[in-house]
């Protein structure tokens, strides 16, 4: 088949650099056994194209991005005709989509990830915080033959929407990231926490800090590694010194996805603080390293709670702190709980979801008949 894959972005010509690591698992699989062509929204500034992975990533350039996106599917399609149509989030590639879709008469499965079901607009976050996301988010879900979403809880709101969705995790590639047994944590020495997220407004760090210095008057001896790009100008390492965790909490900035796992199997627990996820990715990757998660009710962390994961309500720090206490007192069910998480990841990881994206785009295409409905 021949396969358009329209995204924002996350396919950088480096492979490693502004790179979404899933999207380069998927498009890896794909292209093993079919033509894909990767159309990205906001990858450059300029036009270009490059191969990724056995693919054709077409880079849009500048505004207007959903135009010229359009454009340049038209223009392939012209050359030699896609089959499908496959978008990754929704309100810019699934608009995208869905008018190539309408154009050449193909079908178009789109994904609503990220923010695409969200309205947060406190924090200027979601899809839904204003009247033009609600207004593409409309179109990206009529334009879309099949539409799927990566959670239970993102599955829950879309259907609070109207909109009826398949769960469909996009999962870890093992061959690049291979399991790792969870490992027992060393009874006397501090606890080595991890967070891995840009810091913005949405994982909402100021409640991880307030959870660590809970831990702290807690008596808990820790270590917090702090990863991701920092977006908020210095806010949340101000806050970290004004919460005196300077000694305790380390900010690494951006890593590159191959250093980041020796950072993962250091942790005996991932911490997240998220106000919204649709995934989180983080979780995953955690889980098929050996590494539980202690998190806000987001996500796969409400769809693994109570077995695989350990889940507090949204912007509470001291419940943040409470649970993580009671998970780092508790040897025997902190790995219980990280065993239960590997094996969820393992179940779904990238081999997985790139067989199931193929048998949707083969009953869209009508290649084969259409299996009974999945939960």
């Amino acid at each position: 088949m021949k396969v358009a894959l329209v995204v924002p972005g996350g396919v950088d010509r480096s492979g490693t650099e502004r790179v979404i690591p899933c999207l380069l698992w998927l498009i890896e699989r794909l292209a093993r056994a079919h033509e894909v062509h990767v159309f990205a929204l906001q990858q450059e500034s300029r036009p270009s194209r490059w191969p990724l992975l056995g693919a054709e990533v077409h880079s849009i350039g500048a505004p207007p991005r959903r135009a010229r996106g359009l454009a340049a599917i038209l223009e392939e399609h012209r050359r030699a005709p896609f089959d499908v149509l496959h978008a990754v989030w929704g309100p810019g590639p699934g608009v995208v989509a869905a008018a190539a879709g309408r154009l050449t008469g193909r079908p178009v499965l789109t994904h609503l990830t990220g923010g695409d079901l969200a309205a947060l607009p406190d924090i200027g976050y979601g899809a839904r915080s204003r009247w033009q996301g609600r207004a593409w988010l409309r179109l990206a879900v009529a334009g879309a033959s099949r539409l799927t979403v990566p959670s239970l809880a993102m599955q829950r709101a879309a259907a609070a929407l109207g909109i009826e969705a398949e769960r469909l995790p996009y999962g870890v590639a093992l061959d690049r990231w291979p399991p790792a047994a969870p490992r027992p944590r060393a009874a006397h020495s501090p606890a080595r926490l991890l967070h891995v997220g840009s810091l913005n407004r949405v994982k909402d760090q100021g409640t991880l800090l307030r959870a660590a210095a809970a831990l702290r008057e807690m008596g808990i001896p820790f270590r917090l590694d702090i990863v991701g790009e920092d977006t908020l100008g210095g806010e949340v390492q101000r806050l970290a010194d004004s919460l005196a965790l300077g000694d305790v909490v380390a900010f690494h900035g951006f890593v590159p996805h191959h250093a980041l796992r020796a950072m993962v199997e250091a942790a005996d627990v991932l911490l997240v603080s998220s106000r919204h996820e649709a995934d989180p990715i983080v979780l995953l990757e955690a889980a098929v390293a050996g590494v539980p998660t202690v998190g806000t009710a987001v996500g796969h962390i409400c769809d693994w709670a109570p077995d695989a994961a350990i889940v507090v309500p949204v912007g509470d720090a001291a419940a943040l702190a409470r649970a993580t206490a009671a998970l780092l007192a508790d040897e025997p069910r902190r790995l219980r709980i990280a065993e239960a998480a590997q094996a969820r990841a393992l179940a779904e990881d990238a081999d997985w979801t790139a067989r199931r994206i193929v048998e949707i785009y083969e009953e869209l295409t009508g290649r084969v008949a259409a299996p009974h409905a999945r939960p």
